[in-house]
């Protein structure tokens, strides 16, 4: 049966005609929006865990697949056996019921850098999106939790104020997770984890998560999966996420990347403050929060907290509806922690209003995509087996001097070409 004919036949006849054909393995989903003419809209592999979906239009030149608009869960993946499906459906079943437990085997399972634990990590994730979407539906379309970055520099006392406003949250009747990033150590590749321990009192309470992970030196100090946790949590029914970075540094850039608002902590006593963090920094932050503003550093964070209003003057405006705020807070008198809080909800009453919110998030979710394709290019590229094999041999020449760093690279690159078509 031909094309033009098989467009003429109502869709049972159009499915049988296509059983004949090599796409055997498929079955096929039609839209109520599909017209004669514009051929199948998807076709989906059989028991197939994700939505691998591809679009047939008819053209000119015949029939033409084309990539869906819509998720590609799995590709080029086996399919799941049945004690990977009972494992991956007991997880997404708990998740979503709020056991605590499967949300920490769920982010572990994100985590592992095994190959076929990574395919089953986004099979999760993929359940967890369309269940994470169907509650925003429900909710009017608003998000369900409120994304909130927090950084600063050693000493800052964030832990100090985490355990406080975490406990503040948790006693209003919020669902806080705490996703905190420590530095790995290059030597060795692991970390202390030590947030977690500093923070017993908010370890304890029921309604909050703490998830110390170890930075592995990606993104400068936000893991590669901490934008899928930040989904797990929300699918565990955390409707407030706290994301800790590491330091200040460029971690701060890659979490401004996947948070709602971003707040940075600064403590008052540590010299000229303003020549010490970085223009990029303060630009990004949403609000700046001078810490330990009690006893005798009071008179020292009242003067910075005048510096930073002034310089925050001077900066462009990156909102319509907010310019950024300077405070102080004392963790440890719970000065200006409720005032802080406040303004935190003003700020995502504000942008929620003008569609800003929405807006940014579609915009990270894009920037991401990108981070970590760039991530699997590089990691493709250091593994090719011809490329791995001119690497020390190069870095050698380049040590010596005998090489430029950037020939080097040119030759690695064009090995890469050549070997990869």
């Amino acid at each position: 049966m031909n094309i033009p004919m098989l467009l003429q036949h109502p869709h049972r006849h159009f499915l049988k005609g296509l059983l004949r054909t090599p796409f055997r393995r498929y079955h096929f989903i039609f839209h109520s929006s599909s017209h004669r003419g514009s051929g199948v809209p998807c076709a989906q592999p059989f028991n197939s865990p994700g939505l691998h979906c591809t679009k047939w239009m008819l053209l000119s030149n015949g029939l033409k697949r084309k990539l869906c608009v819509q998720t590609t869960l799995k590709e080029h993946t086996e399919e799941l056996s049945d004690k990977e499906q009972r494992f991956v459906d007991k997880l997404y079943t708990g998740l979503i019921q709020g056991h605590r437990a499967c949300l920490a085997e769920a982010i572990t399972l994100i985590e592992s850098t095994h190959k076929r634990k990574k395919e089953l990590a986004q099979v999760l994730l993929q359940k967890v999106l369309v269940y994470h979407k169907e509650q925003e539906q429900i909710n009017k379309g608003k998000p369900l939790a409120f994304r909130v970055g927090l950084s600063g520099p050693p000493g800052a006392g964030k832990s100090t104020f985490i355990e406080y406003f975490g406990k503040m949250l948790t006693e209003r009747g919020h669902k806080l997770s705490v996703l905190a990033v420590d530095p790995s150590s290059c030597t060795s590749g692991g970390s202390l984890l030590g947030d977690k321990t500093r923070m017993t009192e908010l370890s304890r309470d029921m309604n909050a998560y703490i998830r110390p992970s170890p930075t592995r030196g990606t993104l400068g100090g936000v893991t590669r999966t901490t934008n899928e946790a930040i989904l797990l949590c929300e699918g565990g029914g955390y409707d407030i996420i706290l994301i800790e970075t590491v330091g200040v540094g460029q971690s701060e850039f890659a979490v401004a990347d996947m948070v709602d608002m971003f707040v940075l902590l600064l403590p008052p006593a540590g010299g000229d403050e303003l020549q010490g963090i970085k223009r990029g920094i303060i630009e990004m932050a949403d609000l700046v929060a001078i810490t330990k503003s009690d006893g005798d550093l009071i008179v020292p964070a009242r003067r910075m907290q005048a510096e930073y209003v002034s310089a925050l003057k001077l900066l462009h405006r990156r909102s319509e509806v907010w310019r950024p705020k300077v405070i102080r807070i004392s963790a440890r008198s719970g000065e200006g922690i409720t005032e802080m809080w406040d303004k935190m909800k003003e700020f995502q009453d504000l942008m929620l209003a003008s569609g800003e919110l929405t807006a940014k998030r579609q915009k990270q979710q894009k920037v991401w995509m990108w981070n970590l394709i760039q991530e699997s290019v590089l990691d493709h590229f250091r593994t090719h087996p011809a490329v791995r094999e001119q690497i020390p041999l190069l870095e050698k020449k380049v040590l010596s001097g005998a090489l430029s760093p950037g020939l080097a690279a040119d030759v690695l690159l064009k090995t890469f070409k050549s070997r990869d078509l």
